[in-house]
């Protein structure tokens, strides 16, 4: 009777202890997708407010590129602005980066700015903001991926389905974009 009794606590136990350490992982997953997307969100509310700076340090330089100017700040109000999914934000990221991209194509062609001090100053503090959000999107797209694999691997995805576990989107942004990153240049 005592074998019985083995075999039937562990057939009854070990289904029980499985689900409740899926369930436990899953929700850990998902409190590091909302940790790693803040540290994202924070990395880009630093470059929104870096950005007008940099845009009125061109401006006293580069007077008649007003066009490129007005570009930058409305792509920074729609990025600031975007809610949604990592996807969504994406999207409006991207053009940023290519407005961003754009707005360092007019640079160029003012070597008297290129070596503003403080023009330097924001460009360096823009480059260093774009690595913290290359390294805080890294994080968010691991952990987005090992949900993602849950959901979809069995038997995680019985219990993904169960307790309504679901995909995530990835925060991708276009290829164009992702070469634009800002650097220093002291030639």
């Amino acid at each position: 009777m005592a074998p019985l009794l083995i075999i039937l606590a562990a057939v009854t136990l070990l289904p029980l202890i499985w689900a409740l350490a899926g369930y436990n992982r899953f929700v850990r997953l998902r409190q590091h997708i909302r940790e790693s997307w803040s540290d994202i969100d924070l990395e880009l509310k630093r470059r929104y407010e870096l950005i007008p700076n940099l845009v009125e340090t061109v401006k006293g330089y580069a007077t008649h590129e007003r066009e490129v100017l007005q570009r930058v700040v409305e792509l920074r109000d729609r990025a600031l602005h975007s809610t949604g999914s990592a996807s969504q934000q994406a999207v409006d990221e991207s053009a940023l980066q290519i407005g961003m991209k754009q707005l360092f194509a007019v640079v160029e062609s003012y070597p008297e700015l290129r070596a503003d001090a403080n023009f330097l100053a924001l460009q360096q503090e823009l480059a260093n903001t774009e690595d913290r959000i290359a390294a805080a999107r890294r994080f968010f797209n691991a952990n987005v991926r090992e949900l993602n694999q849950l959901c979809e691997m069995f038997p995680t995805n019985l219990l993904a389905s169960m307790f309504g576990f679901e995909r995530t989107s990835f925060f991708e942004l276009e290829n164009d974009a992702e070469r634009v990153v800002p650097r220093v240049e002291l030639s």
